[in-house]
Parts: C-alpha cells; sequence; structure tokens
C-alpha cells in the first residue's frame, strides 16, 4: 500500500498531547476529511482539528500528554494513496509530476521533472537534463503546452538560449 506524505510535525502545543503539523497541501482543511494518519509507519485516529494561522493543529487517539507528543516531534505524516480527494482536470499531484519525461514543442526529449517549487506566484517545474544541469519552468501556459499523464509526458516551449547557461 502506498503513502503519500502530507506535512510533518514540528512541535507540540499544550499540555494535552497536541500536535503542530506544517502541512504540504494548498487545502489545509483536507485534515478535517482525513480519520486516520500514519506517523511515520504508526496508525493514528484523528480526534481533533484545529489551526493557528497556517499551522494544523492535531489531537491523535493514543497521544494524550505533552510527554508523548514530544516524542511525535520530527516525524512524518502519511495518508494513504487512495486517500487522496480528487483533483479538477488539469490539476496534478506533485508526487504524480515528479518523473514526467520533458520534451520540446518539436518533441525532442530534454529532460525529466526533478522537483515541484511552489512559489507565490506561480509553481516552478525544476527539469534535469541527462548530464545532470537542472532548469526552471514556471508552470503557466505560455510554456506548458501539454501534459499527458497517460504517457508521463510534459511538452514545454523554453525561451531560446535557456538551455544554454
Amino acid at each position: 500500500m502506498e503513502k503519500i506524505k502530507i506535512g510533518e510535525v514540528v512541535n507540540v502545543v499544550g499540555l494535552k498531547g497536541e500536535l503542530k503539523v506544517y502541512h504540504f497541501t494548498d487545502y489545509k482543511e483536507r485534515f478535517e476529511e482525513i480519520r486516520k494518519i500514519y506517523l511515520d509507519q504508526d496508525l493514528f485516529q484523528i480526534t481533533g482539528v484545529r489551526y493557528i494561522k497556517d499551522m494544523v493543529i492535531l489531537k491523535l487517539d493514543g497521544i494524550n500528554d505533552r510527554n508523548m507528543a514530544e516524542l511525535k516531534k520530527g516525524k512524518s505524516i502519511y495518508i494513504n494513496k487512495e486517500d487522496v480527494r480528487v483533483l479538477p482536470e488539469d490539476t496534478y499531484y506533485i508526487f504524480d509530476l515528479i518523473g514526467l519525461k520533458v520534451v520540446d514543442d518539436e518533441n525532442k526529449i530534454i529532460g525529466t521533472v526533478s522537483d515541484v517549487i511552489k512559489n507565490t506566484s506561480q509553481d516552478l517545474y525544476e527539469i534535469e537534463q541527462e548530464n545532470g544541469k537542472k532548469f526552471l519552468v514556471p508552470a503557466v501556459e505560455e510554456f506548458i503546452i501539454g501534459i499527458d499523464m497517460n504517457h508521463r509526458v510534459m511538452q514545454v516551449k523554453l525561451l531560446d538560449g535557456l538551455l544554454d547557461l
């Protein structure tokens, strides 16, 4: 069963075992829809969710005091892949984009997607070439011609000279 990382415990809150979570989602309220999570390999039921600014505060069944919560600091939070929510058309999870073959507007292979950098204005796709060099492509219509998830290919339009840097 494949698991997807959705956050990390960064601290504890209060004395009753609440965990402060840095989430990896653009929809933090998703934690209200999830019933169970994994902290590394251990499965926990979610019994409470609240927020402090952009941080998620979780209360988990079986973690009842600050000392127990302290032991969870630094642990990654996962859900089962089948529990991810369905996205709108032409919207993708980062884990689905990583590894896509990238071709130019003439279908010449130029590399693979190695990372997606979340930015305030738009996401950036990090493309790694066969020679190990990396460059960034903004995730906007002017540069992304199309994404074919069935064939795992992203077609891009590059600025002249970008690959010569």
